[in-house]
């Protein structure tokens, strides 16, 4: 019989994304404050990416909005993003998160809404009128479209 997993441990303020799953806390890989300007791009000349690991496909989130990116290429002190995290300025803090072994998580939804997601068996879905409260359905990506607000990861 399946059960309601409300005990969580880890969360994270969601990206919304068309193209970027929602990763997990507890694999960060690296975190920083980005040090240059340019398109579909984050420099830190502070860190050496390909020596911390960072590799393609992993999630880049700018901390100070929740935007959302795969990351493209890896050089030293630059990473290529799958998108423009528009605008992204000296200063932003981000973070990097291993894109392996990504697993769902259950929502807590902070304004209600329509909640398009792509759940955890792969289904894409548009749960109409979500309220606000706990989100109980193993979810791996929310969707731009999505109507409801402040939306809380957890695991």
């Amino acid at each position: 019989m399946a059960y309601q997993k409300l005990q969580t441990s880890r969360a994270l303020l969601v990206a919304v994304s068309d193209t970027v799953i929602i990763p997990n806390p507890n694999t960060l890989a690296v975190s920083g404050t980005n040090s240059g300007t340019g398109t579909n791009m984050l420099k830190d000349a502070t860190k050496d990416f390909i020596t911390l690991g960072v590799k393609i496909g992993d999630i880049v989130y700018k901390n100070t909005n929740s935007d959302a990116a795969y990351v493209t290429s890896v050089s030293a002190t630059q990473l290529g993003l799958s998108v423009d995290l528009y605008p992204i300025t000296i200063g932003d803090e981000y973070a990097i998160y291993s894109n392996v072994n990504q697993e769902g998580c259950v929502l807590y939804i902070g304004s209600s809404g329509n909640l398009h997601v792509l759940t955890a068996g792969g289904d894409d879905i548009t749960f109409s009128g979500v309220p606000a409260g706990f989100f109980p359905v193993q979810v791996k990506q929310v969707f731009a479209d999505t109507t409801a607000t402040k939306i809380v990861a957890l695991w």
